[in-house]
């Protein structure tokens, strides 16, 4: 996927809680690296981490930063690499700005749950639809996943990933991993 149309957004709020409420949640750095090096690995166009709180937003650039400008952009060039591919904001809507301006085309917004919806789509539908023109944001919720109130606004939401258990939750760098495997590769 040489020229890829195709965004992972990390959305920190709104997120649900256990109980359903709507929250924020806060920033887990490995999040930042290993959803990143997965961005890389499949080829997508970038990766967006939504926070609206400003001292979780200072450690994001400060690991970025670490990574892609300090010590460590020396010492682990690969990874400098997949970290160049994060951007950073305060809202969805200005993820969903920065992708419109890069790519000069729409976005169409597709959304991730562990729980099923009725107008679910296969990620075998949504491979097919990337060839169309457009930008994709695959969005992921942390904490337990996307407040209803986003993901209602979604073109799109994809079917939950399942295992063989009951159990169904997984953490976000894993099922990012997984759905980017299923997308790109079938």
């Amino acid at each position: 996927m040489p020229d890829s149309n195709i965004y992972v957004v990390l959305i920190h709020f709104p997120v649900k809680n256990k109980k359903g409420l709507t929250i924020g949640s806060a920033l887990t750095t490995i999040d930042l690296h290993d959803i990143a090096r997965a961005c890389m690995t499949f080829g997508l166009k970038g990766f967006y981490v939504v926070s609206p709180y400003e001292d979780q937003i200072i450690l994001a650039k400060q690991v970025i930063d670490h990574w892609c400008k300090g010590v460590g952009s020396k010492l682990n060039p690969h990874r400098k690499k997949a970290l160049e591919l994060i951007r950073v904001t305060h809202t969805f809507e200005e993820a969903l700005k920065g992708m419109k301006e890069e790519r000069k085309e729409q976005v169409v917004t597709v959304g991730t749950s562990a729980k099923s919806h009725s107008t679910s789509i296969k990620t075998k539908n949504l491979r097919q639809k990337l060839n169309n023109p457009g930008s994709y944001a695959l969005i992921f919720g942390t904490a337990w996943g996307l407040a209803d109130e986003l993901l209602d606004k979604c073109d799109y939401i994809l079917e939950p990933i399942k295992g063989n258990t009951d159990y169904n939750h997984l953490s976000v760098r894993s099922a990012v991993s997984i759905y980017l495997d299923r997308i790109v590769n079938g």
